[in-house]
């Protein structure tokens, strides 16, 4: 193409300087050439100028389909170096955070390390005391072979009886202490594995933050150490809500000690602070049961469960107990009923008292006040007739009505004649075969009156 062009302008030059030459360069011949000649030299020139509008045309258009394709490629190359920039700058960001991550696991680590320490100084001193209590024991018995039986004081087998039952005491404590020793030596070394994965992580910038905060409170190793710590040399918590307001917030199961019971295990809700009594989330447990079962708690704490009336009323007599009743139907969203509630012992057959704090909510509980526990086996008060159709599992029974929350779990709405499901009535309105069901009171010190 280029040739062509060349050779056309070539062509304009010479025919330019043919005609328009000086007059007195013009050779008598070219004077009297004829008409026809210059015709056909116009002619000629004519052509040469189509075909070279012609090639510059084709030259145009293809200069300018080269130029779109450029274009294109500078375009997608402007997005990939975009998106290249901002995966760096999430690189650089979750390398950051990993980093973070290994500091605060080290420091961890080295907390484990130091309660570790404690422990083992701790049952030094025990191991001590065993063995100063035991050379007593030992004496005491050479001075009892050495006299007659006849001799031997009432005191003295009373000291004797009093010293073995100490070295018991002891013997049991070390058991537990050593248990919790090789339990936080296991959990120890999880946690320097975990270190190691990380360090490993953050060198090759693969791992991401998400996941890394996804462990760290899944597994909580040092909180459980913590606890256990707390178990063994500070003392235990009354119930959830003073976890909760020493700052702890997973939602787990924990040792508590009301106070007027032996410890127990019990499943916080973290949200709030509040020990979970009794939750229904998806009939995996029978709550058809005795009152033997009802009285000692059954179930499995990290789902379906009945803590025990004994538990619960030992919860209560702590004073200003709120009780949260969740309530959560099929397609509909949960709602939260609050009461003001006591719980009486064995003696009154657990007789629950009740007061709305929600008032702007139904009344479910308002059949229940002042009525006593009973079972299948079991009816106790003036509800003992509470053994209808519809009635299973135990609970606070109203005479063949009110609310039961510990009826048959149905997964499906309830169908004509299926009045055995989990229950609770409000005014004229009820509803059975609830989707999720929790009771969970909390102590609110200095806020309301004992009942």
């Amino acid at each position: 193409m280029r040739r062509d062009i060349t050779l056309g302008l070539l062509f304009l030059l010479v025919v330019q300087n043919h005609i328009f030459c000086d007059e007195h360069t013009i050779s008598p011949t070219v004077e009297v050439r004829s008409h026809f000649a210059l015709l056909d030299e116009v002619r000629l020139l004519a052509t040469g100028l189509l075909q070279l509008g012609q090639s510059l045309r084709e030259f145009v258009q293809k200069t300018k389909g080269q130029i779109n394709d450029i274009v294109n490629k500078l375009n997608i190359f402007d997005r990939s170096f975009y998106q290249l920039s901002a995966l760096a700058s999430e690189i650089k960001e979750e390398e950051e955070e990993l980093k973070k991550t290994t500091v605060v696991l080290k420091a961890s680590n080295e907390e484990i390390k130091d309660l570790s320490v404690q422990i083992y100084s701790k049952v030094d001193t025990i191991l001590q005391e065993k063995s100063r209590l035991q050379h007593k024991v030992e004496g005491l018995e050479e001075r009892l072979s050495s006299m007659s039986q006849g001799l031997v004081t009432s005191e003295q087998v009373e000291e004797i009886t009093a010293l073995r039952k100490t070295i018991y005491s002891q013997e049991q404590s070390i058991a537990e202490l050593l248990k919790a020793v090789k339990e936080q030596s296991h959990q120890l070394n999880q946690q320097r594995s975990k270190i190691k994965i990380l360090e490993d992580k953050v060198g090759e910038r693969k791992l991401q933050p998400t996941c890394i905060k996804h462990t760290i409170y899944n597994c909580p190793h040092f909180k459980c150490f913590l606890i256990q710590y707390n178990i063994i040399i500070i003392g235990l918590p009354a119930d959830c809500s003073e976890l909760f307001n020493q700052g702890e917030r997973v939602s787990g199961v924990y040792v508590i000690n009301p106070g007027t019971s032996e410890p127990f295990m019990a499943f916080c809700d973290m949200t709030t602070g509040e020990t979970v009594i009794q939750r229904r989330t998806d009939g995996s447990i029978n709550f058809d049961q005795n009152w033997e079962k009802y009285e000692s708690g059954f179930g499995d704490l990290q789902g379906e469960f009945w803590l025990g009336l004994s538990r619960i009323h030992s919860l209560s007599v702590q004073g200003n107990s709120v009780l949260h009743i969740h309530l959560e139907e099929c397609k509909q969203l949960r709602r939260v009923f609050e009461y003001r509630f006591a719980l009486e012992g064995p003696q009154s057959n657990y007789t629950i008292h009740l007061s709305p704090l929600s008032h702007d909510l139904p009344d479910v509980m308002g059949n229940q006040t002042n009525t006593t526990f009973s079972t299948k086996d079991r009816g106790n008060g003036k509800q003992h007739h509470h053994n209808c159709i519809q009635d299973t599992g135990g609970w606070w029974f109203h005479p063949c009505g009110g609310t039961n929350l510990n009826g048959k779990y149905f997964k499906s709405r309830r169908r004509p004649g299926q009045k055995r499901g989990i229950q609770w009535r409000a005014g004229r309105r009820g509803s059975s075969s609830l989707k999720f069901t929790q009771m969970s009171p909390n102590h609110r010190p200095h806020t309301y009156s004992n009942i």
